[in-house]
């Protein structure tokens, strides 16, 4: 039987994500494809953070939910305010990876 970390006893096993648990779940709410490598870029530049210990990294789903509501339409809110409300977002390419734009 596999134990689970002690983290996971304070915050709540189900609110808790691997990497790979984490970009199957982004990838599901976004609409399009999250790599692990995506989320281990979000906890190595201190946007989420990291919980765990000894090589088992998990993520509060719930910050990742925070990360996405505040990514989410704030570009775009953005860059309306620079440039008026005839903006073409649909031409913004945002829906894609930038890896994919180059």
């Amino acid at each position: 039987m596999q134990t689970q970390p002690f983290q996971a006893k304070i915050f709540g096993a189900d609110e808790l994500l691997t990497i790979k648990e984490a970009s199957d779940w982004a990838s599901a709410h976004l609409g399009k494809n999250v790599t692990q490598s995506n989320i281990s870029y979000l906890i190595q530049y201190g946007r989420i953070k990291k919980i765990g210990e000894n090589g088992f990294t998990q993520i509060i789903k719930q910050e990742l939910i925070d990360y996405y509501k505040s990514y989410n339409g704030h570009r775009e809110v953005s860059w309306k305010d620079q440039l008026g409300e005839d903006l073409n977002w649909a031409l913004s390419f945002d829906q894609y990876k930038e890896a994919e734009t180059t």
